[in-house]
């Protein structure tokens, strides 16, 4: 059984920093090519990928919004991947999910992130 747990998320204020974990387990990252995501979706708004990671070689890729601001980036040895986010700002107020295709699509249960002063 697939399951995504997201932690690390908050209140911030505006230029701060969080970091948010995604501990996955039903699957190693080592065993063979996962593509790890890491989706955001705001009040009134659809859901959009932040950023992704392929967790045998470490490729990553990101959204224009969150470019030169955000590192995504994993640790085989704990099944886990990161998303570093810094100089937040108000407009990545969102709930942050984890995402894994394993045969299908699976989710964690996402993370509120509120950027506010």
């Amino acid at each position: 059984q697939v399951q995504l747990v997201e932690s690390g998320g908050g209140l911030v204020q505006p230029g701060g920093s969080l970091r948010l974990s995604c501990a996955a387990s039903g699957f190693t990252f080592s065993r063979s090519i996962y593509v790890m995501r890491w989706y955001r979706q705001a009040p009134g708004k659809e859901r959009e990928l932040v950023a992704f990671i392929i967790t045998n070689h470490g490729n990553t890729g990101y959204a224009d919004s969150v470019k030169g601001r955000f590192t995504i980036s994993r640790d085989a040895a704990k099944n886990t991947v990161y998303l570093q986010m810094n100089s937040l700002k108000p407009e990545d107020t969102a709930v942050y999910y984890c995402n894994a295709f394993v045969s299908t699509d699976y989710w964690g249960q996402g993370i509120q992130v509120t950027v506010s002063s």
